[in-house]
């Protein structure tokens, strides 16, 4: 198994480069995205995959573990080989195959060519479970509170626990009364948490 290559880009083709390594040209099959990252004359470091066949071996190339690990993954799929894996990774990112696989959305995955409803429908129900390691993560989206607010926020959080509310159900809501209002006191910060808790 040829696990990566570092040598010199001596070719590049639309869909292939060829990257000699001590004095022998492997051909390598990569997306526009990997080929875009390679320039003719220049060393290159890629990972690959080879790909055994009766009649063929072929060298797939690629800039990253997730993509090299989606390929793997995409075979998987009943039907699905490495041709249409490496159109997969041409169209959509691993993080973006794994969104839209993990969101169930079929039409997403119908805009590869030669994946159709059919296909798509079956990337959702054979790879759903399977892709969570590919899916980039969530960035909060919520403003830090301040460092005296942060403390407040500890506090009363701890106090609502100890009234029975869940570290679930206590955070949202006294981190949302404190952005409003970052210069409450604990106690002042405990009512207005309360106040809400008690309308939900």
């Amino acid at each position: 198994m040829i696990a990566s290559l570092r040598g010199t880009v001596i070719s590049l083709g639309l869909d292939h480069a060829v990257i000699e390594c001590a004095g022998v040209g492997y051909r390598v099959e990569a997306t526009p995205g990997t080929l875009a990252t390679l320039t003719r004359g220049e060393d290159a470091t890629v990972l690959t995959y080879l790909a055994v066949k009766e009649d063929a071996m072929t060298l797939y190339g690629f800039v990253s573990d997730e993509d090299r690990g989606m390929f793997h993954l995409l075979q998987t799929v009943t039907g699905l080989g490495p041709r249409l894996a490496v159109a997969s990774l041409s169209v959509m990112n691993a993080g973006e195959i794994s969104q839209a696989i993990a969101g169930e959305d079929a039409k997403a995955l119908q805009r590869i060519p030669g994946v159709g409803k059919r296909m798509a429908e079956r990337l959702v129900l054979e790879l759903r479970d399977k892709v969570a390691a590919y899916t980039p993560a969530e960035v909060p989206t919520t403003t830090p509170l301040p460092i005296a607010a942060a403390g407040v926020a500890d506090q009363v959080t701890e106090a609502l626990m100890g009234l029975g509310f869940t570290d679930r159900v206590a955070v949202p809501v006294v981190e949302g009364v404190l952005t409003d209002n970052p210069e409450l006191d604990t106690a002042a910060a405990l009512r207005a948490a309360l106040s809400q808790l008690g309308r939900k």
